[in-house]
C-alpha cells in the first residue's frame, strides 16, 4: 500500500474538504462507514505517542488520547481521485481503535504537502470491525447487542434507544456498536452532530429545534432503530423525548454506558471531546447518577406479535358480538335508557395504551412502594432489553375491558412481583394477574383490565368455572356472567416481547387508529 509519506498535491485545506464530505456522506448512508466521528475525525500517530491536530474548519478539533495504548486493527483508506487514466484510487494503511472505533493515520503520514490541488471524491471505505465485537467488550454486554433472540425481536419493533450519561462515558461507542448490528433501518441522532456542548439547553434553541425536526420526520418515516445520542441529564428533555415516543408508537429503552469511568469526572475530563473541566461535569452529574425508573416495567410486544394478537382479538370481539348468547346480556354493554339488540364491540372498547405490553411491576416514576426495590433486582437489571416469549391462553371481555391472559414462563417468573396478584385476601398463585390490555371503554383506565382478570379467577378459584357457551374458531366460549366473557384457546399465542420500561405519561390512544399499525381499527359489524 502507497505511503502518504511520499504522496504530494493535498494541502491542509483540501484534506478537511475531503474528510468533510466523507464525514457528510456517513450521516446520509449509516452503516457504510462506520470509523468516522459523527462531525469530527480524530488523527494520531500509529505508535499514540505523539499527535498532530489538523484543520479543516474546526471539524479536526480533538485527539483520540482515548486511544493510547489500546489495541489496534489495521485496514486500509482509500482515496477516490479522477485523472487522465480514469478513476483510481490512492491507499495507505490506517488503524482502528477496538475501544472507541477512530480512525487513526499512520506514522508515515507528514507535513510535506504541497499546495498542488486535487479533485478528490468524498467516499472512504473501512474494513468493517467484526459484529461479534461486542460480546468481547465488558462494556457492551447488553442484550440487544449480544443477545441474538433479541436482536432479532428488535428488528421487528419500533424502538427509541435513549442514551444518557456524562460526555466522555461511552454513548457514542454504544451508538455506533447499536448501528453496526443493526445496520439497515437504523439512525444515531447525536447531539454532536448538531454542536451542542453538555450543559444547559438555553444557549443551544436553536440546534435542539433542528434535532427536534429532525428526530419527528425519522419517527414519521418509522425507522425501526433510532438512536438519541446526548447526556440527557435534564428531567423536562426526557419528557419531550418521551411524548414523541409516545406520538409515533416507539418502544423507548433507556441506555447507560457501563464504563468504569461513567461517573468519575476527574477521568472523563480527559475523555471528553469538549475540554470540559471537571467541575463543569460535576454540575451535569446528579442528572445522569441517580436512576431514572419508568411509570411501569413490563414486556412490550413487538410489531408483529402485536398484529398478530389485535387480529385474535378483533376476530373475538367480531364472532362475540353477533353471538346470540351475548345478544341476550348486552344490558351489560348498554345504558339503562338504550334499547339495542347488536352492539360491535370492536368500536365499545375505545381506547388502548400506546404500546401492548405485560406490566409487571407498577412504579410511578419511583414513587410507589417497592418501585426502587424492584428496579435494583438483579434479575431485572439484567433482563433490561433482553426479549422472551410470551403465552396467551385466553382472551377475555368485560363491559369495562378486553384483554388476553398470559401465562408466564419459569425464565419470566422471577421478573413477576410477589404482590400484584391480591384481590381481596384470597391468595392466587404467582403472575395470576399478567396481561395485556387490548382496549378499554370510555372512561375507563388500563389498570382495571388486571383487576377484572383477577375478579375471573377469583370467582374459578371459588368454583365458578362459568358456563361453556359454544366453540368459537379458536376456542372455547364461557360465560361468566355479569357480562364477563372469556375464549380459552385451542392454540395458545406465543408472542414475542422486549422487558423494559414506560416511561410517558400514560396517555392511552384511540382503538380506532388510522396511523398504521395502530391496534384494533375501526370495525362495523352487521
Amino acid at each position: 500500500m502507497q505511503s502518504l509519506g511520499g504522496w504530494v498535491g493535498l494541502t491542509f485545506d483540501s484534506w478537511g474538504e475531503l474528510v468533510e464530505g466523507a464525514c457528510a456522506q456517513a450521516r446520509e448512508e449509516p452503516g457504510r462507514v462506520t470509523c468516522l466521528e459523527a462531525t469530527w475525525l480524530r488523527l494520531l500517530t500509529l505508535d499514540c505517542k505523539t499527535s498532530q491536530d489538523w484543520g479543516g474548519g474546526g471539524l479536526l478539533d480533538s485527539l483520540c488520547s482515548r486511544a493510547a495504548g489500546r489495541a489496534l486493527v489495521e485496514a486500509e483508506l482509500r482515496l477516490p481521485q479522477h485523472g487522465d487514466d480514469g478513476l483510481s484510487f490512492l491507499r495507505f494503511p490506517v488503524a482502528l481503535c477496538r475501544d472507541c472505533s477512530v480512525a487513526l493515520l499512520t506514522s508515515s503520514l507528514n507535513r510535506g504537502f504541497s499546495r498542488k490541488s486535487h479533485t478528490f471524491l468524498p467516499k472512504i471505505f473501512f474494513r468493517k470491525m467484526s459484529s461479534s465485537a461486542a460480546k468481547d467488550k465488558p462494556e457492551l454486554q447488553f442484550p440487544f447487542l449480544t443477545d441474538e433472540g433479541t436482536v432479532n425481536t428488535l428488528r421487528e419493533c419500533k424502538t427509541l434507544f435513549v442514551l444518557r450519561g456524562l460526555p466522555g462515558s461511552g454513548k457514542s461507542t454504544v451508538a455506533r456498536a447499536i448501528e453496526e448490528r443493526y445496520r439497515d433501518g437504523t439512525k444515531i441522532v447525536s447531539a454532536d452532530t448538531y454542536k451542542i456542548t453538555p450543559g444547559s439547553r438555553a444557549a443551544f434553541q436553536e440546534q435542539y429545534k433542528q434535532l427536534d425536526e429532525d428526530l419527528d420526520n425519522y419517527c414519521r418515516r418509522a425507522i425501526s432503530i433510532l438512536v438519541l445520542d446526548d447526556t440527557h441529564h435534564e428531567r423536562d428533555r426526557l419528557e419531550k423525548i418521551f411524548e414523541v415516543a409516545d406520538q409515533y408508537q416507539y418502544m423507548v429503552v433507556l441506555v447507560e454506558p457501563k464504563t468504569s469511568w461513567r461517573l468519575d469526572c476527574a477521568l472523563l475530563k480527559e475523555k471528553n471531546q469538549w475540554q470540559l473541566s471537571a467541575d463543569d461535569l460535576k454540575k451535569l452529574k446528579p442528572g445522569v447518577e441517580k436512576d431514572l425508573l419508568p411509570l411501569y416495567f413490563g414486556w412490550f410486544l413487538s410489531k408483529k406479535s402485536s398484529e398478530s394478537l389485535k387480529k385474535a382479538g378483533l376476530a373475538f370481539l367480531d364472532e362475540l358480538s353477533n353471538h346470540k348468547a351475548f345478544k341476550k346480556e348486552i344490558q351489560h354493554f348498554v345504558s339503562g335508557d338504550e334499547l339495542k339488540e347488536k352492539i360491535a364491540l370492536a368500536s365499545y372498547f375505545v381506547r388502548r395504551p400506546p404500546v401492548l405490553h405485560c406490566t409487571t411491576k407498577f412504579c410511578d416514576y419511583g414513587k410507589a412502594d417497592g418501585a426502587n426495590e424492584y428496579a435494583q433486582l438483579e434479575v431485572v437489571k439484567k433482563s433490561y432489553s433482553k426479549a422472551f416469549t410470551l403465552t396467551v391462553s385466553e382472551l377475555f371481555v368485560t363491559p369495562k375491558t378486553t384483554g388476553a391472559r398470559v401465562e408466564l414462563s419459569e425464565q419470566e417468573l422471577p421478573l413477576w412481583p410477589t404482590d400484584v396478584d391480591k384481590l381481596t385476601a384470597d391468595s392466587l398463585p404467582r403472575g395470576s394477574r399478567a396481561h395485556i390490555t387490548l382496549g378499554c371503554a370510555a372512561g375507563i383506565e388500563p389498570v382495571q383490565t388486571g383487576i377484572d382478570l383477577l375478579e375471573m379467577l377469583r370467582q374459578e378459584k371459588g368454583g365458578s368455572q362459568g358456563e361453556e357457551v359454544s366453540e368459537l374458531n379458536r376456542g372455547k366460549l364461557y360465560s361468566l356472567g355479569n357480562g364477563q366473557w372469556k375464549l380459552r384457546l385451542i392454540k395458545k399465542l406465543e408472542l414475542r416481547a422486549v422487558f423494559s420500561g414506560y416511561y410517558g405519561k400514560g396517555q392511552t390512544v384511540p382503538t380506532h387508529s388510522s396511523r398504521k399499525g395502530g391496534a384494533l381499527p375501526s370495525c362495523t359489524i352487521i
